[in-house]
Order: C-alpha cells, then sequence, then structure tokens
C-alpha cells in the first residue's frame, strides 16, 4: 500500500457524467479522490463480453494499466422481463450511434408496448482492481426493480430514468433527490457493498 495520500486515489472508468456524479456523491464523503478517466487522457475500452461483470473488470483493468493507479468501473443496464433480460449490456447504445437516450428509451417503450408485462429493473455490477493484474478484483453488485411506463416523468437522473417507474413511491426513478436514489438505486446498492468489502480487508483501502 502506497502512502496515505497516495492510497484513496481511485480513477473511475466512466465517461458517463451521471454516473460520476453519483459515484463521487457516495465516494468522496470516504475520502478517496474520485478522477474520470477522461482527466487523464484514458479512452474508453473495448466491451466485448455479454455479461455486466466481464465488461466491469475489463474497463477496470484498462484504466488501471494506464493510469497506473486503482481502478474502479461498472458495468450496468435495464433489464426488461417481457424482452428476456435485454436491453441489458446494449442498454446505452439500444438505439445505436451516437448514443441518445431519448432514442434509448422510444425503443424500449415500443418493444414493450405489446406486452402486458412490463416490470423491469436496473442491475449494476461495480469492480475495483487494485492494480492491473489484480487477481483477487472486489466485485459488488446490486438490482432496482420497478417498471417501465410510457410517459417520461421528472427531470432529476439521466439513461431510462424518466420511464423507470417505482410502485412503491409513486414515482420515477427521474423524479427522485439525488440522495434518496442514492440509497435505493442499483448503483447505490452496489457502491455500498464494495465500501463494505473494502472495509472488510484489514486496514487496507484501495492503493495506487
Amino acid at each position: 500500500m502506497s502512502a496515505a495520500g497516495e492510497s484513496r486515489r481511485l480513477v473511475v472508468a466512466s465517461g458517463n457524467a451521471g454516473k460520476l456524479r453519483e459515484i463521487r456523491h457516495l465516494l468522496e464523503p470516504l475520502g478517496f479522490e474520485v478522477l474520470p478517466q477522461s482527466v487523464l487522457g484514458i479512452a474508453e475500452a473495448e466491451e466485448p463480453f455479454d455479461t455486466f461483470v466481464e465488461n466491469a473488470l475489463a474497463k477496470a483493468r484498462h484504466a488501471s494499466a494506464a493510469s497506473g493507479l486503482a481502478a474502479l468501473a461498472d458495468d450496468s443496464g435495464i433489464c426488461a422481463n417481457a424482452l428476456r433480460g435485454g436491453p441489458g449490456i446494449r442498454s446505452a447504445r439500444y438505439a445505436g450511434e451516437p448514443r441518445s437516450d431519448a432514442r434509448n428509451n422510444r425503443k424500449l417503450v415500443d418493444a414493450l408496448a405489446d406486452h402486458a408485462d412490463h416490470r423491469a429493473h436496473y442491475y449494476c455490477v461495480m469492480v475495483l482492481v487494485r492494480h492491473a493484474g489484480d487477481p483477487q478484483p472486489i466485485i459488488a453488485d446490486g438490482a432496482w426493480h420497478g417498471e417501465i411506463v410510457g410517459a417520461p416523468r421528472g427531470s432529476g437522473g439521466f439513461g431510462y430514468d424518466p420511464h423507470f417507474f417505482l410502485p412503491a413511491l409513486g414515482k420515477t426513478a427521474a423524479e427522485l433527490p439525488l440522495e434518496q436514489k442514492n440509497r435505493i438505486s442499483h448503483r447505490g446498492k452496489a457502491l455500498a457493498r464494495l465500501v463494505e468489502c473494502l472495509r472488510a480487508e484489514t486496514g487496507s483501502t484501495p492503493s495506487g
């Protein structure tokens, strides 16, 4: 482990502003200096795999190798029951390039139009590697269950949030304050589990 000032530096393998905001909100109070990979000039990694965990691990190793720091990556998406888990790992590019939340949402709403079952869940897996060759990456995941509604509601969040309705709350994810969303979301759950894993490592924090 490196010196205390360096031990908390963490590069996040994402350029998504919404994800970075949520990750910073949860990790910076714990003393982590969260650095987006774009600040270090690191290009996005390829995501060639068919599972969230494989793609997250590939992104984390790529960012760590390029930066020499510990790296955190997530892979997340929305999985609709009626679409056999789709769009899943293709959530960010569901409607093709260039990426567009509006077009992705419209495609998902249209795909579910002829189905009675509109249940869906967000899923997130987070992988932290202490160095690029870390043989024991920390892996944590979380799921957030709701249903897809046709009309968007709310101005917060990102991605599919305006169409992701939470029956127990009577709101979409885009209508929730950030702090509440972070407590109950798929990413919030995964990050909470990740933090618990870090704390369980005897006196250990990610090292650069």
